[in-house]
């Protein structure tokens, strides 16, 4: 157990810096996905399992598709369109 945390740590550092730097935006909600993922591992391996699974229902999928919803809304909108 205490060479896992270390490296679970690493993860989360490493994915949520892939969350600042991918600049698509539909890649960037996966990022966000993979980020709730590995948030999700690290609150099991802290034994939080009523934490990891509101971060594996909100960090991992809603937030995401909530997001996907929002880019698709904005990319079929005509430009110049108001809604």
């Amino acid at each position: 157990m205490s060479v896992i945390l270390p490296l679970l740590f690493l993860f989360t550092a490493l994915s949520g810096t892939a969350v600042v730097l991918v600049r698509d935006p539909t890649r960037q909600v996966f990022a966000i996905a993979i980020n709730g993922l590995v948030l999700t591992i690290l609150f099991d391996a802290l034994q939080a399992p009523d934490v990891a699974l509101s971060e594996l229902a909100v960090g991992s999928a809603a937030v995401p598709l909530l997001f996907l919803v929002a880019l698709m809304a904005v990319r079929t909108q005509a430009p110049g369109e108001d809604s």
